[in-house]
C-alpha cells in the first residue's frame, strides 16, 4: 500500500474519504493483476498505473477516471476481462478501460496498420467519453518520462507518434500544459543531441537577460499602479526548447533572434480588466503593427482565450505580452480537463461544445475513410491548423486552417453545401473556388442541386473534412460507374447466346448469385465492372445453369471457354507451368491479371483448388492458334567443348526462338541448363526435344515448369 500514499495525498485535496476508499479497491485489483509483471526499467509494473493516476489527480479528475487509470492495462496485459471489471466497478469504469486498451486479438499486416487501427478504436471510444483520451494522454506522458529504458528504435517510434498525434490532440483539447510536456519529451527522445545543445544555449542566454527582464517587469508594475489597475500577477514566460527548435527550423531564424524576444504574462481580475491592462501596456510601449490578437472575443478552436500583443520595449527589444484572467489561465493549461475544475451541473461550456463538434467531425471522417491508415492521415491534417477566421453572410464566425479555400468553408458549413457548391463570393465578389481565404472575409457559397464535387478539388482543399467528403463522393461515383459498366459487359457477353440478363429466368439468376456468394445483381455487376470477375466467364456459368448441368453441386468453373486470343479481357499464361496448345488446361480469374491459364496438373493450381474450388474456369484451346507459346525445358549435358553451342544451334535450326537460357550447374563431368523456348504446340515441343536428345552431348532432357517437376529436378544428382 505504500505505493498508494502519494496518490492518496493528491486525492484527499479534493475528494471525500468514501470516494477514495472505492479507488483503493481498484488499486488493489490492479496491484494483484500486475503482481508478476515488471517494466523495462526493472520497476514493478504497478508503479506505472499509479503514476498515471497521480497525473490525473493533479487535474482533479473524477473517481471513475482515477479508477480506470489504475486499471487501464489489466484487460490488455492480464487475465482480467471487460466483464470482470464491469462486475467489480461498474460499466463506466469498464468502458473507459476498454477504450484505452489496444486491439491485441487481431493480426495486422504491418505495425503502422496496427497503430492506426488502435488509434481509430480509441477515437471512437473517446467520442462516447472524452475521459478515454485524457487517460491515454496521461499514460503517454508517464511513458515518455520513462522512455530511457527502451531500445533506441522503439524510443524513436514512440517519440514520433507522440509529436505527430498525442501532443497535437492535447493542443486540440486545450491541454497546453500536457502538450508542452509531451513536445519537450518527444523532442528530447527524437533529437537528443540537438536537445542538449539548445538546453546549454538557453541556460547561458537566460543569465544575460535577467536584468532586462526585471527592468521591463518593474516598468509594467509601475504603469499599472499609475492607471489605478491592480497588478495581479506579472511574470516572465520561459521559452520552451521545442518551441525554439520549431521556430529555428520552420522560420529559418538563428537562436539569437528567437531569444531576443522577451515574453510576459499578466493575470487580470476579469475580462473588463484584460482590456484595461491592454490599454495600459500600449501606453507604456509602442505596439508593433499587425501583431495584436484578441482570442478573448474570438477564442481558438481548442477554447484558448487571451489577449496577445507585441511591443517595442526599451532599446527597441521586442516584447510579447499575454493578458488573461485566472480562469482563462487554468483552462489554457488544462483545456477540456478543466471541466472537472469548473464543473456546473447540467451545462456545457463553450469549450466543451467545441470539443463535441470536433469529435463529431472525427466520426464523420472515420465513416468516410477507406481504412484506418487513411483515417489517421486525415486526423493529422485536422490536428495541425494555423487558423484563419472568416464570416458567414449572417455574421457567424468560422475558424479554418490557413490556406483554406471556399470549398473548405462550404464543407465546414455542411457536407451537402460542399457537395453542391458551384461558386463562391468573398465580400460580395465572385472568386475562384481555389482562392485562399484571408482573415475577416465574408463568404457566401452558391449551390446547385445538380452540382457535384470535382476531382480537381483534391488539389487545393486543405481541411480533412473536405478531403474525406470529396474522396467519399468520388468513391461512390466510381462504384456507380463500375456497376453500370459491369451490367453492360455482362449483357454484351450474353449476346453470344442471344440473351440479356433481364430476360434470363429469375431462378437461374438467383442460383448463379448463390453459387458466386453474392447478395444481389449490383454486387455481380460491381465485381465485373471492377475487374474481379470476367463477364464472359459469368455468362458461360449462367448458360451451364440454364442447361441444367449443375443441379445442386457447387460450381467449379465447368463453364468452358475456347482460347483464341480474343476472349474480351486480358489473358495470360502461368509461368509456373508454361501451358501450350495440346495441354489439358484450366484457368483462374485474378484481379489485375484477367484470365490466367495453367496446365491442369500444375501444383499451384492444386493449392488454389484446396482453398477455393469455385475459382476455376474450364477452358480449351482453339484449333486455329497462330501464335507461339513459351515452354520450359531442362537439359542434362556432358561437359565437353562446344556442347552449349550445339544445343542452342539445334533449337534455332527448328525455327524456335529462345527467350531464356541459363546454366544452372556445371561440374567437371556434367552440367544442367534450362531454356524457355517459343513453340506452337505440344507436337512442336516434342519435335524439339527429340532433336536435342539426338545430340551426343545430351544425356537427358525433359519438359519442366510445374512445381512438381521442379521439385523432382532438385532431387536429381
Amino acid at each position: 500500500m505504500f505505493l498508494f500514499l502519494e496518490l492518496n495525498h493528491r486525492l484527499s485535496q479534493y475528494m471525500t474519504r468514501e470516494k477514495i476508499d472505492i479507488i483503493v479497491d481498484s488499486f488493489l485489483v490492479s496491484a494483484d493483476a500486475h503482481e508478476t509483471q515488471y517494466r523495462s526499467s526493472g520497476e514493478f509494473y504497478i508503479t506505472h498505473p499509479v503514476a498515471v493516476a497521480c497525473l490525473l489527480a493533479e487535474m482533479h479528475m473524477d473517481p471513475e477516471t482515477i479508477m480506470a487509470s489504475l486499471l487501464h492495462d489489466v484487460i490488455e496485459d492480464t487475465h482480467y476481462e471487460h466483464e470482470d471489471l464491469e462486475a467489480l466497478f461498474g460499466d463506466k469504469v469498464a468502458e473507459l478501460v476498454q477504450g484505452v486498451s489496444k486491439l491485441t486479438q487481431i493480426s495486422f499486416h504491418s505495425k503502422a496498420e496496427a497503430q492506426a487501427e488502435n488509434f481509430r478504436k480509441m477515437v471512437l471510444a473517446m467520442v462516447n467519453d472524452i475521459r478515454v483520451i485524457i487517460i491515454k494522454l496521461a499514460d503517454r506522458l508517464h511513458n515518455m518520462k520513462t522512455l530511457g529504458a527502451l531500445a533506441p528504435e522503439k524510443r524513436r517510434r514512440i517519440a514520433i507518434e507522440t509529436l505527430e498525434i498525442y501532443a497535437p490532440i492535447a493542443n486540440r483539447l486545450g491541454m497546453n500544459s500536457m502538450k508542452r510536456l509531451l513536445e519537450d519529451l518527444g523532442f528530447q527522445a527524437l533529437y537528443p543531441m540537438r536537445y542538449r545543445v539548445l538546453q546549454a544555449c538557453v541556460k547561458r542566454a537566460r543569465g544575460n537577460r535577467q536584468k532586462l527582464i526585471e527592468k521591463i517587469q518593474e516598468a509594467l508594475i509601475q504603469k499599472l499602479a499609475e492607471e489605478n489597475i491592480p497588478p495581479g500577477h506579472i511574470f516572465g514566460r520561459e521559452k520552451r526548447l521545442f518551441s525554439i527548435f520549431k521556430k529555428m527550423r520552420n522560420k529559418g531564424l538563428p537562436f539569437s533572434e528567437i531569444m531576443d524576444v522577451y515574453a510576459f504574462r499578466v493575470i487580470a481580475k476579469d475580462r473588463r480588466e484584460c482590456y484595461a491592462l491592454l490599454g495600459a501596456v500600449h501606453d507604456l510601449y509602442t505596439p508593433i503593427p499587425g501583431r495584436f490578437k484578441d482570442y478573448i472575443a474570438i477564442p481558438k478552436a481548442n477554447g484558448y482565450q487571451s489577449l496577445h500583443t507585441s511591443l517595442f520595449g526599451p532599446h527597441g527589444v521586442p516584447i510579447e505580452i499575454q493578458i488573461r484572467t485566472q480562469e482563462m489561465e487554468d483552462r489554457a493549461e488544462s483545456g477540456i480537463a478543466a471541466h472537472w475544475l469548473y464543473k456546473t451541473e447540467g451545462t456545457a461550456s463553450a469549450n466543451e461544445l467545441r470539443t463535441q463538434e470536433w469529435l463529431q467531425n472525427l466520426i464523420d471522417m472515420q465513416s468516410r475513410s477507406g481504412n484506418s491508415l487513411e483515417f489517421i492521415e486525415n486526423v493529422k491534417i485536422d490536428l495541425f491548423p494555423d487558423d484563419v477566421y472568416v464570416f458567414t453572410p449572417q455574421g457567424d464566425i468560422k475558424q479554418l486552417p490557413r490556406g483554406s479555400t471556399p470549398i473548405d468553408f462550404a464543407y465546414a458549413i455542411h457536407t451537402d453545401v460542399g457537395n453542391h457548391c458551384v461558386a463562391a463570393k468573398i465580400n460580395r465578389r465572385i472568386v475562384p473556388l481555389s482562392q485562399a481565404l484571408g482573415n475577416g472575409q465574408t463568404l457566401e457559397i452558391l449551390t446547385s442541386p445538380t452540382a457535384c464535387p470535382n476531382p480537381t478539388w483534391l488539389n487545393f482543399v486543405i481541411t480533412a473534412k473536405a478531403k474525406s467528403a470529396v474522396r467519399q463522393f468520388l468513391k461512390s461515383q466510381e462504384r456507380d460507374d463500375s456497376i453500370h459498366l459491369g451490367h453492360k459487359l455482362l449483357n454484351y457477353s450474353l449476346l453470344e447466346f442471344k440473351l440479356r440478363w433481364e430476360t434470363v429466368d429469375q431462378a437461374a439468376r438467383d442460383k448463379l448469385l448463390n453459387i458466386l456468394k453474392l447478395q444481389n445483381d449490383p454486387q455481380l455487376f460491381l465485381e465485373i465492372g471492377s475487374g474481379k470477375r470476367a463477364s464472359i466467364v459469368v455468362s458461360h456459368q449462367l448458360i451451364d445453369i440454364l442447361h441444367g448441368q449443375y443441379h445442386d453441386e457447387p460450381i467449379q468453373g465447368r463453364a468452358e471457354m475456347t482460347l483464341t486470343g480474343s476472349e474480351g479481357m486480358k489473358t495470360s499464361y502461368a509461368t509456373c507451368c508454361y501451358p501450350i496448345p495440346g495441354d489439358d488446361i484450366r484457368a483462374t480469374l485474378e484481379p489485375g491479371h484477367g484470365i490466367v491459364v495453367h496446365r491442369a496438373e500444375c501444383e499451384v493450381l492444386k493449392e488454389i483448388d484446396a482453398t477455393n474450388p469455385n475459382a476455376f474456369i474450364h477452358v480449351n484451346w482453339s484449333e486455329e492458334q497462330s501464335r507461339t507459346f513459351p515452354a520450359k525445358i531442362t537439359i542434362w549435358i556432358k561437359n565437353i567443348k562446344g556442347a552449349v553451342a550445339d544445343i542452342a544451334n539445334t533449337i534455332a535450326d527448328q525455327d524456335v526462338n529462345i527467350t531464356e537460357f541459363q546454366i544452372n550447374e556445371l561440374e567437371s563431368l556434367q552440367g544442367v541448363l534450362s531454356a524457355v523456348v517459343e513453340v506452337k504446340d505440344r507436337r512442336h515441343l516434342a519435335h524439339v526435344i527429340r532433336r536435342e536428345k539426338s545430340l551426343a552431348c545430351v544425356t537427358r532432357i525433359e519438359r519442366t515448369g510445374s512445381l512438381k517437376s521442379q521439385r523432382t529436378l532438385k532431387k536429381l544428382p
